[in-house]
């Protein structure tokens, strides 16, 4: 055999040089339509540069030419794995705008179901953050609960996905108790769904390896960062818009605020799971706590049209065959600004607001978590090997629908 003398780069004029990569935005694995431009030094990144705006479809200047009312339905489309909770974030920041208060019912119910809400997201983003790092077997668990709980969103709405059920002062149309009842029997047995998913990959040694240690970040850097929800709670922070500027029940309901310790992929995991945990104590304690009374306030404004011509939607009409639609009339408003917003679950969902009187937004703008947090990637990146990226995108949770607003 012949012997082949290895020669040196150094002495034969080679060189080595970064590579660049384009990882999206055609990914599987980037949760929508993100690119990362990455400098790469063999398989360790060494500077990343996210491009956002690819999926942009002008959700915030759309609303400057509609009425408050039929504004709704463009936030379904923010994150749209939660639009229950933007529809009640929109319908609170108007709601302090024009000075209405809901009644109790409309609390409680919207608290119950933004806690639905709030696990079905969850569930969503497990499934699909173990998916991305190699855990199969957790995505199929997951998507079966998560169909029980849209089930019942479309037994009491008539939608899944995109719902549009909060108003302007309530909700549309109140619940019945087989529906408290449904609910019930979902949060006894949902503690022990969460051990299954704990018991497949919570101590996993491939799972923990690709988690702990990653995309560390403390949490006065977090702060500074802007991040907020459980990617700000995994860095030690407790700061939770439920907590800190309650709003619907919030402020009667006792649970608590899972926080992590060392900031990393790990911690912002454990702190989603125990969420989840948290979410069936406050659901617990709306069914038990549910007031009696009417559920929209009669300050509210006339938004719904049915077939029939009636202004609300009547007890008796069947939810599929009410053809519900929103008033686009102008009606005088309050002059002023205001910046409100709620606990999302992906961290904090803001809107702001600037009226000058005439019945829809002169300005509005979303501060939305998944563009703050994307801004962070380069920083949870640096120096993890390109694998890594991959549990850096999963552990944000975030949605280009909401990115780009």
């Amino acid at each position: 055999m012949e012997q082949v003398e290895i020669t040196k780069g150094s002495d034969i004029g080679l060189h080595t040089q970064e590579l660049t990569l384009n990882m999206g935005p055609q990914h599987p694995a980037t949760h929508g339509v993100l690119r990362l431009f990455l400098e790469l030094d063999g398989e360790v990144v060494k500077r990343c540069t996210p491009h956002v705006g690819y999926l942009h479809r002008g959700i915030e200047k759309l609303s400057e030419s509609r009425a408050y009312p039929s504004v709704m339905p463009l936030t379904d489309r923010l994150d749209y794995i939660s639009s229950m909770i933007n529809n009640i974030g929109y319908c609170i920041a108007v709601e302090r705008l024009m000075g209405i208060e809901p009644p109790p019912r409309a609390k409680y119910i919207r608290t119950l179901l933004a806690e639905l809400t709030r696990i079905s997201s969850h569930l969503l983003w497990l499934a699909t953050h173990a998916l991305d790092i190699g855990a199969m077997t957790v995505f199929l668990y997951c998507f079966r609960e998560r169909e029980q709980i849209l089930g019942m969103f479309e037994d009491v709405i008539g939608a899944r996905l995109t719902v549009s059920y909060p108003r302007i002062g309530g909700v549309r149309c109140d619940i019945t108790d087989g529906f408290l009842e449904g609910v019930g029997r979902f949060i006894d047995e949902f503690p022990s769904r969460i051990v299954e998913y704990e018991t497949l990959i919570d101590k996993n040694r491939i799972w923990l390896q690709r988690t702990k240690g990653i995309g560390v970040i403390s949490g006065e850097e977090a702060v500074r960062w802007g991040l907020t929800g459980a990617t700000l709670r995994g860095s030690g922070i407790n700061y939770d818009v439920r907590k800190k500027m309650p709003y619907d029940a919030y402020d009667e309901i006792e649970f608590d605020v899972p926080l992590g310790q060392n900031g990393d992929v790990y911690d912002r995991y454990r702190c989603r799971m125990e969420e989840m945990r948290q979410s069936v104590r406050i659901i617990q304690q709306c069914i038990e706590k549910m007031p009696k009374g009417e559920v929209l306030s009669k300050d509210a404004p006339d938004l719904d049209m049915n077939p029939k011509g009636h202004k609300r939607l009547e007890p008796e009409m069947s939810l599929w065959s009410a053809n519900v639609s929103f008033s686009n009339e102008y009606t005088t408003t309050p002059k002023g600004e205001l910046y409100s917003a709620v606990e999302a679950p992906k961290g904090e969902l803001g809107f702001y607001i600037v009226s000058d009187g005439t019945g829809r937004p002169y300005r509005m703008r979303v501060r939305s978590p998944s563009f703050v947090h994307a801004a962070a990637i380069p920083r949870l990146c640096q120096g993890h090997m390109i694998a890594d990226v991959i549990a850096v995108i999963g552990t944000i949770d975030i949605v280009m629908g909401e990115c780009d607003r």
